[in-house]
């Protein structure tokens, strides 16, 4: 039986907090998950929709990118939040013309993000005009009218920013990236400039190529796989499958993170009765608790403890064949390791050092030691926990160093896996959504469309924000996303957004980014993945690429939800027709009517798509080439895969302060909230909580159950998030949690990491206090403007 969108916004009223789990998945899960599906979608839409997930000839779930890969398929090809993002999509709740009527933009800003989420599916385009605090309905023509208009009238082109989510399908990214590039700018900044641009940055300047060396099967043959700063269990629970299974292998798993996570103790697979009936399996064979930001000298360490080994046995544990014909810097490296342990005081001082920044004990890094000693291929995967620190892209570079070290990297069982989020984040920056281009890639675009493409770089989300700030910027362009949620330093991006003259969501659902607009602001609904895609030239299908770079045909079935409905594809043709009128480069009416056409010109500008149109309507699709995996090839500056020098700094805060880190509860996805609990975690009906040690709480006065303002510390004042209840939690001593969006405010604009510029969401420095008798504890919809901050520390 479906229900109603709540009328009312309820906060956290009625917050209830226990124990944590320490197992996931099970019968809660397939319960959790048929119920929110029940509730969007009524029984008949939940079974027709949820058996097309995943499957070969259905539709790619808009929820993570992990990969299903070339084998069998389950006939429940997805996981609870899989089925949750899906139920919400598939939704049959509807935002018409009447809601927007009746809720101006000012309240829609003071509601949560719970609440504008549940309310439904998108339905016409919008239009908010200059001084009206209401959107109105308004024509396509007339909406593309708008666009074209104010990107006519800029100055520059690059006073327009074009922002990506990484739901958009390869087909609207290279579309979209096309006309951005045509209309003269470069500004493209992306979802993936606030998750694994690290990532990409660190494994571009060591690997030659942004993305994993491993494929699923890779998972499934390594002997020792860690799992650093991730929560797969919530984040990509599809993964406890592929985890399950190496263990069945005989693999070993090493968990790295600060917060103890169920999914990564023990997994029930729903899917299998000893999962459903069962206890289970345990996944974790150690579990390293480490502080905030250790993870450099964590595997320093661990590489220091090798090359100490290969001291012992000569020729045993390096793979100097490997490091001598396909890797460059090993000598400086090793030398600036051997350095760092010296002998005598020196190394003391270097273990002492270590043991602070990572909160580890020295044998729990060398019983680690002997894990790898004891495995021929290893596995590292990672996520946010690793990408959102000032020393994110050194932590990758050595964990690239720990790898080479031993050769693996380019063999079967071995290799370096960022897991990815959204689900085509990856396949996004294939297709060109890129704000810094390789000089190949606009090459390729020119010689294939006979225009210039710009050269200079342009913003990304940091700088896209500063630009709108300070006044540089005054159009702002959204294909997909919810950007002021999912964006730093809450109250400056808002405050930056309403500085526009004109902001563009396109979207399926109401989300915060639609209240918080510029002077002129126009919602324009698209397509969801589940929904059927019909133009001219007869019913379309999309791809993806997912996190292990296998590009795949995704084909919705659904009817959509309005008649009104663009596709992404569609709107960016129409627009680029409206805005260049009859274009002599691009033929935007036939890329339109038919996506072939975008794939024939995907084949001829990005390498590794060739016979694209044939190879993706094969089952499963292709896989593109990877050349450190596949050939042991690296296209690095040097040649060769690049051993790397980085300097081991202790993260430090000052008395009585803690690192704070942004984290998601289970029921949610990215920024979208698909509920108030985070059962895993022990938290019902409410998301305004700070997770801390017991001991940290009691050596600042404090006691589970305390109301607290957070308040974090930056070089220019004090950003105070307030009304969170303190949860007793067995987090790393020194460090807390607590959920985004609600902390982002706390995470300031220029607090970013080193080389990549992404935010620094994950190592906040923040202290606590109690709340204030008249603060807004568990305020639905509290905005950044109701949340004090204070600069300049007054």
């Amino acid at each position: 039986m479906t229900r109603k969108a709540p009328r009312e916004d309820v906060g956290d009223e009625g917050l209830e907090v226990g124990s944590p789990k320490t197992w996931a998945g099970g019968v809660p899960a397939v319960g959790h998950a048929l119920g929110t599906a029940y509730r969007q979608m009524g029984a008949g839409r939940t079974l027709l929709t949820l058996l097309r997930v995943n499957q070969k000839t259905g539709f790619d779930c808009p929820g993570c990118a992990w990969p299903e890969g070339d084998g069998h398929r389950s006939p429940a090809e997805f996981c609870e939040n899989g089925a949750k993002a899906v139920a919400e999509e598939a939704t049959v709740r509807r935002v018409t013309r009447d809601f927007f009527a009746e809720h101006p933009v000012d309240e829609l800003a003071r509601r949560s993000d719970y609440w504008l989420g549940q309310q439904g599916r998108l339905t016409e385009p919008m239009y908010k005009p200059a001084g009206s605090d209401h959107y109105e309905p308004i024509s396509w023509e007339a909406a593309f009218g708008v666009v074209a208009r104010e990107l006519r009238a800029l100055d520059h082109p690059d006073q327009a920013l074009f922002y990506t989510s990484g739901r958009t399908s390869n087909e609207a990214a290279f579309a979209y990236q096309l006309l951005v590039r045509r209309f003269g700018t470069n500004n493209l900044p992306d979802c993936s400039n606030m998750c694994h641009e690290s990532s990409g940055s660190a494994l571009t300047e060591t690997l030659g190529i942004g993305k994993g060396t491993v494929l699923l099967e890779d998972l499934h043959r390594a002997d020792l796989i860690f799992v650093v700063g991730q929560n797969p269990g919530t984040n990509h629970p599809r993964m406890l499958t592929a985890l399950e299974r190496a263990k069945r292998g005989g693999a070993r798993i090493v968990a790295v993170n600060p917060l103890p996570e169920a999914g990564l103790l023990r997994f029930r697979n729903p899917q299998k009765a000893s999962g459903l009936a069962g206890t289970g399996t345990a996944l974790s064979d150690r579990f390293l608790q480490i502080r905030l930001g250790g993870d450099l000298a964590l595997f320093q360490a661990l590489s220091l403890l090798l090359l100490e080994a290969e001291d012992a046995a000569p020729g045993t544990v390096v793979d100097r064949e490997f490091v001598e014909a396909h890797t460059h810097g090993f000598e400086a490296w090793e030398k600036h390791l051997r350095g760092l342990d010296g002998a005598g005081p020196d190394r003391a001082t270097h273990w002492a050092e270590v043991i602070e920044a990572t909160g580890l004990t020295r044998a729990e890094i060398e019983e680690t030691a002997r894990d790898v000693l004891a495995a021929r291929s290893v596995v590292v995967c990672w996520a946010m926990g690793l990408t959102q620190h000032r020393k994110s892209v050194p932590t990758i570079r050595e964990i690239v160093n720990f790898l080479l070290l031993r050769g693996n990297v380019g063999r079967p069982g071995a290799g370096v896996c960022p897991v990815r989020g959204h689900s085509n984040v990856q396949g996004d920056r294939t297709m060109g959504i890129y704000e810094k281009p390789k000089p190949e890639f606009l090459d390729a675009l020119e010689e294939e469309f006979g225009f210039p493409p710009p050269r200079e770089h342009g913003h990304d989300t940091v700088e896209a924000i500063r630009a709108m700030r300070d006044g540089d910027a005054r159009v702002f362009f959204a294909m997909g996303g919810n950007f002021v949620s999912a964006t730093p330093d809450t109250a400056a991006t808002e405050a930056a957004l309403r500085r526009c003259r004109l902001t563009v969501q396109v979207s399926t659902k109401l989300n915060r980014s639609h209240a918080v607009c510029g002077e002129q602001a126009l919602i324009l609904p698209t397509l969801g993945r589940t929904e059927r895609d019909v133009q001219a030239g007869g019913e379309q299908f999309v791809t993806v690429e997912d996190s292990m770079g296998m590009v795949h045909a995704s084909r919705g079935r659904l009817r959509p939800a309005s008649d009104a409905l663009l596709s992404e594809v569609a709107i960016v043709c129409r627009l680029a027709r409206e805005l260049f009128g009859d274009d002599p480069h691009v033929p935007w009416a036939e890329f339109e009517a038919g996506y072939d056409a975008i794939r024939e010109r995907v084949e001829r500008v990005v390498p590794g798509f060739d016979d694209f149109n044939a190879r993706v309507r094969g089952p499963g699709g292709f896989t593109l080439p990877n050349a450190p995996r596949d050939e042991r090839r690296f296209p690095t500056a040097t040649g060769k895969a690049n051993f790397t020098v980085n300097a081991l700094e202790v993260l430090r805060v000052p008395p009585g302060r803690l690192l704070l880190q942004t984290i998601r509860s289970h029921d949610q996805y990215n920024t979208t909230i698909y509920g108030l609990d985070d059962r895993y975690r022990g938290i019902r009906n409410g998301r305004r909580v700070v997770f801390v040690h017991a001991d940290d709480l009691a050596e600042r006065g404090l006691a589970d159950g305390d109301m607290l303002d957070i308040v974090s510390e930056w070089a220019d004042g004090e950003r105070v998030a307030e009304g969170f209840r303190a949860v007793a939690y067995p987090t790393a001593r020194g460090c807390c949690a607590a959920y985004f969006p609600e902390t982002n405010v706390l995470v300031p604009l220029d607090s970013v990491a080193e080389t990549s510029n992404t935010p620094t969401s994950k190592s906040v420095v923040v202290r606590l206090r109690r709340a204030a008798e008249d603060a807004p504890v568990g305020a639905a919809g509290e905005t950044a403007g109701e949340t004090a901050i204070r600069r300049g520390g007054g």
